[in-house]
């Protein structure tokens, strides 16, 4: 989900977490800051006051929203164990009749943006098992409590709360029923509010964007957020590595963008096959596997997809879920 831990994680968190979470609470419209907040709102932007108010008391704060966010699961699992989650029989199968059901609009947006198909299939895999799982807290609470309630990030929750009300003005969302992550991502594609109003599409000429209801939205917009973040047509993402020698001169794995080039890393010992020129940008990633560690080189599209989550192992799952799928379907009659 673009901009911000997204639901991809939710339904495999609560095998990972142990305990139970304090009791929800109503956020208290009378603090300084929620108070502080809503006069913004209504300087900034004119909302109603009445309107605002009923939204903020009606909003609930829950801590276990709080405790999901301390704990993400790229920093409690291994990568075979993150993969594992995503690459099931199960998850592949509803990728390929996903792929088969929307094989047009797939193969028109790739067209139009030149973001590969199966990239798009693999993030709303990853995200929400294609719409099976698109998130059961209410996104006004989930944005609350960690606005309000989780000092490390309250200034951007706050700002994505701003966003989330601009969003609803727009376009007509029922704040008090609308569902999300806990981090307050919505829809088939996760989008944060932030990200849904700048980078949301309207896919299917009914002149709404409906990230919930029509797959065509939601697949034009996946495709929309990564092309307005530099995908690149035709080049890879990432592929599989290995060392020449053991005690590569200099490597180590790097951050979520390529930080060196194709020449830079193969001087240094590493061994990979690609199309791209000696100076296009390249990444060492290392992850745990089962039996050891996994090497791959990541190149620029790697890094693209990793804006829509800021994680080494989502990025590497995304392509490889929807690489599977994609082998898996049959041609087109």
């Amino acid at each position: 989900m673009p901009a911000a831990t997204g639901m991809l994680r939710t339904s495999f968190l609560a095998l990972v977490l142990a305990g139970q979470a304090p009791a929800a609470a109503a956020l208290d419209a009378a603090r300084e800051d929620v108070r502080e907040f809503a006069a913004e709102m209504r300087r900034k932007h004119d909302f109603d006051a009445a309107w605002l108010d009923a939204i903020l008391a009606d909003a609930t704060s829950q801590p276990r929203i709080i405790e999901l966010m301390s704990k993400p699961a790229e920093s409690v699992l291994p990568w075979h164990r993150y993969r594992d989650h995503f690459l099931t029989a199960e998850r592949i199968a509803a990728g390929v009749e996903f792929w088969i059901e929307h094989r047009e609009k797939l193969a028109a947006i790739e067209q139009k943006t030149g973001v590969a198909q199966h990239v798009i299939v693999g993030i709303l895999g990853a995200e929400t098992f294609f719409g099976r799982i698109t998130g059961r807290y209410r996104v006004v609470d989930s944005l609350a409590t960690l606005a309000f309630d989780y000092p490390p990030r309250g200034s951007y929750f706050r700002a994505e709360l701003e966003q989330f009300l601009l969003l609803a003005r727009e376009e007509q969302v029922d704040v008090a029923t609308v569902l999300g992550s806990y981090a307050g991502a919505m829809g088939s594609a996760q989008f944060m509010p932030r990200s849904y109003r700048a980078y949301a599409v309207d896919g299917d000429g009914d002149d709404k964007r409906d990230l919930w209801g029509s797959w065509d939205d939601v697949i034009a917009s996946v495709a929309n957020y990564l092309a307005k973040h530099g995908w690149r047509a035709g080049e890879p993402v990432v592929e599989p590595a290995a060392l020449w020698f053991p005690a590569a001169s200099g490597l180590v794995p790097g951050p979520l963008a390529p930080d060196t080039t194709v020449k830079a890393l193969r001087d240094r010992g590493l061994r990979f096959e690609t199309t791209l020129g000696d100076q296009a940008p390249a990444l060492f990633i290392r992850v745990d596997g089962e039996t050891g560690p996994e090497l791959r080189a990541g190149f620029h599209n790697f890094g693209v997809i990793t804006r829509y989550n800021r994680s080494i192992l989502y990025g590497l799952a995304v392509h490889d879920l929807g690489r599977r799928i994609e082998s898996r379907v049959p041609a087109a009659p």
